[in-house]
Parts: structure tokens; sequence; C-alpha cells
């Protein structure tokens, strides 16, 4: 009797293990692999896009929903299923096509970014953390928009190569408007040299032609990962999830959002965040870095082990909430303790320096950049802006307003206050 309650007892351990097993494996699939960025002039649809691969809306802040436009970085997951019966790809694992059963092929996380000038720093943010990027153009309107062209601008400096540009809104012109709006998007990609950029016709309103654009997608690969390196995440937001009224006892410790850039964190490993919080003391203001201990990772609505590059990651830490609310730390590293790179309060940077000013609507010759210039400088996830006390022939040294955590050699994009807005003139790397 004992022996056949014991093997009950092990066979019942063996299922719960086999079960365990297998929704990890489930859970791990659906983690994110990579981080697909929507960019683009403002209005030209890109959170109409995400809604309509995600099912989610990412402009949920109020001043977002008040003007209608994204002013903070939103972020959706999505798996992509290819159907082999009609050979066609989808966000649903029934095929929309035919009825049949998709196969599963990866898990993406979307970055909407804004198009609004004034918001051009966001976006150079959300650079940073950006695999693949979409470029959205409206089929209604004149191409190139001033923020289509320093869009493009950005993501090269960025270094980002690979580019889909999704030409949108074709169901609001005639097949010869599309047509005519079609060779204006190609001769501009051929004058900024991305001559052999895809180009994906869609209605992201209606869902029209979202298939081909899965399909393109799944032919950049999954980048390789080196899991051995020191993990760093770069900040994009912070939070605070309490509501008023909740009892000391019940407060959650504050959020983390971002995207993994290298390297493996794992739920209770100790983390440091750099440049940390400011301190005023007489007089003066400085930084120190903050200690915590991740508590939680969340991927979407998935809880997970670990968090990995690719896709936008939020950690539950035992930080004071006061300390994460209102994207207080956005910008800011995250690694191991004594592991992370040196924090920067002055920046001595190779600039390169494009020949005319990104965004403007007229053309405006790139001006040499001068002493005692302010300069917005992005580097990483964070948004700076430096006074520049030193120049040589293809040198600058800034003084930074809110100093930087970046390694040597990190690439800067450089912008210029022009009239009431920056304007991208070029970048520079930390040397």
């Amino acid at each position: 009797m004992r022996r056949r309650i014991k093997m009950k007892d092990e066979s019942e351990h063996k299922a719960r293990q086999r079960k365990t097993r297998k929704t990890k494996k489930v859970i791990k699939n659906l983690a994110p692999k990579i981080n697909i960025g929507l960019v683009g002039h403002v209005d030209h649809g890109k959170t109409t896009l995400v809604k309509a691969l995600t099912g989610k809306w990412t402009d949920t802040h109020s001043e977002e929903l008040k003007r209608g436009i994204t002013i903070k970085l939103g972020y959706a997951n999505t798996s992509i299923y290819e159907c082999k019966k009609c050979n066609s790809y989808s966000t649903s694992e029934t095929c929309p096509t035919c009825g049949g059963k998709g196969k599963i092929l990866r898990t993406v996380s979307f970055v909407d970014a804004p198009g609004h000038e004034s918001l051009m720093a966001t976006m150079l943010s959300g650079a940073a953390i950006i695999d693949v990027a979409l470029l959205l153009i409206a089929a209604n309107e004149k191409c190139p928009q001033p923020q289509t062209r320093e869009h493009l601008m950005a993501l090269k400096i960025s270094d980002i190569k690979n580019i889909i540009v999704v030409q949108n809104k074709i169901d609001l012109v005639t097949k010869e408007q599309a047509i005519k709006n079609y060779k204006e998007i190609v001769n501009f990609l051929k004058s900024e040299g991305f001559e052999n950029v895809p180009i994906i016709p869609i209605s992201a309103q209606h869902g029209t032609n979202i298939s081909k654009l899965l399909e393109y997608i799944e032919k950049f690969p999954t980048p390789k990962r080196n899991p051995k390196i020191n993990p760093i995440m770069f900040i994009t937001r912070s939070f605070d999830i309490n509501k008023p009224g909740d009892l000391p006892q019940n407060l959650k410790g504050g959020i983390l959002g971002g995207s993994v850039k290298q390297g493996v964190f794992n739920i209770g490993d100790e983390i440091e965040i750099k440049p940390g919080v400011r301190i005023e003391k007489k007089g003066k203001s400085s930084w120190i870095p903050l200690t915590t201990k991740i508590l939680g990772i969340h991927t979407g609505e998935i809880a997970i082990d670990d968090a990995t590059p690719g896709g936008s990651v939020a950690f539950m830490t035992s930080l004071d909430p006061s300390i994460t609310r209102a994207d207080i730390l956005a910008g800011d590293i995250v690694g191991k303790k004594d592991k992370l790179p040196k924090t920067w309060n002055k920046l001595s940077l190779e600039t390169h320096l494009l020949d005319r000013v990104v965004g403007a609507k007229e053309k405006m010759v790139v001006e040499p950049i001068k002493n005692h210039e302010l300069l917005m400088l992005n580097v990483n996830s964070a948004a700076t802006v430096g006074l520049v006390s030193e120049i040589s022939k293809k040198h600058i040294k800034c003084n930074l307003k809110i100093p930087v955590c970046a390694e040597k050699g990190s690439r800067v994009t450089i912008s210029r206050r022009i009239g009431s807005r920056w304007r991208l003139i070029g970048y520079g790397m930390i040397a």
C-alpha cells in the first residue's frame, strides 16, 4: 500500500514537473525577441498601426489622449504567426484568411515613438533600444514631411540598418495618388542613400496588407545575443503603481521599464542604477547611484523569470516608489553593482556634423558649433543639455546639465536650438 502511494506521489510530481516545463516553454516563447520601433511624421498612423497589430492603444497618458499625439514612448507586444495553408502572416493563432491554425514564429515588442517635432528627444531616446524600424509615411501627404526626413536621419545616425518604410493611409487616396506618393517616397529614399529599403503600402485603419508587412518583419532575424556579458538595461519609463489611499503595508516598490541591451537579468539580482538621484548639498547638486533588488520581471502582461535583450520589460523593485514616479529615472542605466559604465558630468565628443539642418521646412546649412552654445545631446535612452566649453577642429567639450552614464565610444546625437525647436545637426562619439 505504501509503495503504491509513493509511486502515485512520484507520478503526480513528475506530471507537475512536465506541466511546469511546458508552461515555462510557452512563456519563454511569448517573451519578445526584438524591439520594433515605429517612427515618422506626426499623425502618419504609428499608434493606429500598433493598435492594428497588437490590439493595444499605446497613447495612455492623459495629455496624449487630449492632444491626439504620442508624447511618451509606448509599448505593446504581439506574436507573429505563419499559416502554411494559405501562405499568410498574422498576429492571431487562427488565420484570418482561411481559418487554419498558424505556427508561432516569435513574439516582438513594438515601441511607438512620438513624431511631433517638439518631442524629437523622446524619439531619439527610443532609437537606442530599436532592432528594426518601421518608418511610416502617409499616402495622403507630400513626401517627405519635415519629421519624416528627421526621423530617417536619426535612424541613420543611430546606426539602425533594419528599416521598412510603411506607406500608410492608402485608403484615403486614389490609385493614381498612391502611385504618385510611392514615387515620391522612392526618390526621397534614394536621395538619402536608402534605395534598397522595402516599401509596403497598407491601411492601418482597415488592416489592409498587414500580412505582407509581417512577412517583411520576419525577414530580419533575431540578433545573436551573448548571455554571459555584464547585463545592461536602458530605462525609458519609471513609475509608481500604488493608488491613493493604499495602506502602507500594501505598498509596492517602484517600477523600472525599458529594454535590456545586453546580458541577462534574473529575479533576485542586486542591481545598481546610474546616474541615480540628484541631491542638494551646500547649494551644489550631485547625483548618487541607487541600489535595489529585482523582485519580479514582466513583459506585457506576462511574468517571466529572466530578462534578455529584445522586447520591453518592467522590473518590480524594492525602491521607494516616490523615486520612480513620473519617469524620474528615465534615461538611467541598470546593471550589476560596480559593473556599469562611467557617469559623465562633462563630455568630450568627436563630432560629425551634417551638411544641412534636419527637420526644418527650409534648407539650412549646418553652421559650425560655437563656444558657449547650448546643445541637446541624446545617448542611450538619456536626453541632456550640454554647454560647449571648448572647441577644436573635430572635437568639442560640453558641461552637462544632467549627467549621463555611457561607455566610451558611445554615439551621441547632437541637436541645436533653431527658433523654438531643437533640430538635429549631427552626432558625436564619446572620446
